[in-house]
């Protein structure tokens, strides 16, 4: 695990830090704070969002690792540690699954510790790397990984951090690195249901923050499942992807995911 970065810089928000304080976290500064205050107020469904893809995550994650019998995971755009970190998620059911974690904000390399924890018959590792570097990622995870066999690669919030046509090709060169019956959990946001506000949101960040973003339409997001099988209900907002039955949480969330198997 890499560990040359620069120095965290307090005074520039970081997506990490914000969405950790959405999360209701504390690895945030008072800028972070500030910029993630003023994007609730344009778009107060942002919190809603935040929690909903968490919960995505994880039972996503059981699926992969129980039914689906996955024990290799890529987590690309990892965030800060927080509750049911995909590791702990997948170990619980299989401790025998091994993750890699994969993230370049230097705050989340400076929490890496809380990712590296590991049931004895499993492993966990951390790579330093930006999604835009497919090939440094894919290197760094043959540490851990066996590329043989079946892999799910996690790309959560993550893409819309990369513009235009070059998210698709990023994405593409992760995807054909992964072999017969490997996975992909992937989500972003949307502007189906509160357009206005979303967009609002975008500007907001961007305004504020070193690392722009951009929202996508369904019919954008499913290309990234190009050459996969999406598997039932398809892509949907997160909260409706097989909700937990006493769920009570808001279905209408703009930010669309699904999981896909490749065949």
């Amino acid at each position: 695990m890499s560990v040359d970065r620069p120095l965290i810089n307090s005074t520039v928000p970081h997506s990490a830090r914000i969405w950790n304080y959405w999360l209701g976290g504390k690895d945030c500064y008072e800028i972070d704070q500030q910029v993630g205050d003023r994007i609730r107020e344009v778009n107060p469904e942002i919190v809603e969002i935040a929690r909903a893809q968490r919960a995505f995550l994880r039972r996503t994650v059981a699926h992969l690792a129980g039914a689906a019998g996955i024990r290799q995971f890529l987590d690309v755009g990892t965030g800060l540690p927080t509750l049911d970190n995909t590791h702990e998620v997948a170990q619980r059911i299989a401790p025998e699954a091994r993750i890699v974690y994969v993230d370049h904000d230097p705050v989340v390399l400076q929490h890496a510790h809380a990712l590296l924890t590991s049931t004895p018959g499993g492993a966990t590792d951390y790579v330093d790397a930006d999604l835009r570097s497919p090939g440094t990622i894919l290197e760094a995870a043959r540490r851990t990984l066996d590329f043989e066999r079946p892999v799910a690669l996690m790309l959560l919030g993550i893409a819309a951090h990369v513009p235009g046509e070059h998210a698709y090709e990023v994405v593409g060169r992760l995807k054909d690195a992964l072999p017969a019956g490997s996975h992909l959990v992937f989500c972003d946001s949307t502007e189906m249901f509160h357009a206005e506000r979303m967009q609002a949101m975008v500007e907001h960040w961007n305004a504020a923050s070193d690392n722009p973003r951009v929202n996508r339409t369904p019919e954008e997001l499913a290309r990234f499942f190009d050459g996969f099988e999406l598997l039932e209900p398809g892509l949907v907002p997160v909260a409706e992807w097989r909700p937990d039955p006493a769920s009570t949480d808001r279905r209408d969330v703009d930010s669309f995911g699904g999981v896909g198997v490749k065949r």
